[in-house]
């Protein structure tokens, strides 16, 4: 089995206060959506958590953001184009099917990529398109009596917030597919505890 020191501390300790936010943020969210309904939050405490984990998110995102400009990290997501649609559909049939009939995993990691195609893929478009369109739609909410009424001919709330709903749930959808994956290591826990330890850990062919 080879090691691989792939995640520096600076990243580990961001992704566990984002996935900390992140919780914070469902479980509000969900009690401000639903207010009133039995066994969720108050709708005063969730506004306090929401409001909170939503500043804090910010200033996370801008850490990530800073953190792979400095670092040599921000290499794992620059995508290569050649031969990319081959290598998301094998990666993607592993992850449905292969993985199930016992098949080789079509992606080996390496120090220069710990990210297979479909993981770049998904990361980009959370962190980069996603997180970006949260974070300013809920600055929006917070922001709120200093924007126009209208915006396009629709009122600029009504966009806010449907952008924001929208937004939510396809980073829910992305942490539920990123729960699963955790799981497609060499072993069960492969992942957890290389997200934990900073090394990752593969057997060999």
């Amino acid at each position: 089995m080879t090691a691989l020191y792939l995640y520096p501390g600076w990243l580990r300790l961001w992704h566990w206060v984002n996935a900390a936010l992140f919780v914070a943020l469902i479980v509000s969210g969900v009690s401000l959506h639903y207010a009133g309904a039995a066994g969720l939050l108050p709708f005063r405490t969730a506004l306090v958590i929401h409001n909170t984990a939503g500043i804090l998110l910010t200033v996370a995102w801008v850490g990530f953001v800073v953190g792979n400009l400095v670092t040599g990290n921000g290499r794992h997501y620059r995508i290569r184009l050649r031969g990319l649609w081959r290598r998301t559909w094998d990666q993607t049939f592993y992850y449905l099917v292969g993985i199930f009939r016992g098949a080789p995993h079509p992606f080996h990691v390496t120090e220069a990529a710990k990210l297979n195609p479909l993981q770049q893929l998904s990361y980009v478009a959370a962190m980069f398109v996603l997180m970006p369109l949260l974070i300013l739609s809920g600055w929006g909410f917070l922001l709120s009596v200093r924007l126009p009424e209208t915006l396009f001919g629709l009122g600029t709330i009504w966009i806010v917030a449907g952008t924001h709903v929208v937004v939510s749930y396809l980073l829910v959808l992305f942490v539920l597919v990123h729960l699963y994956v955790i799981t497609t290591g060499a072993r069960v826990t492969t992942n957890l505890r290389a997200m934990l330890t900073g090394w990752h850990r593969e057997d060999g062919d």
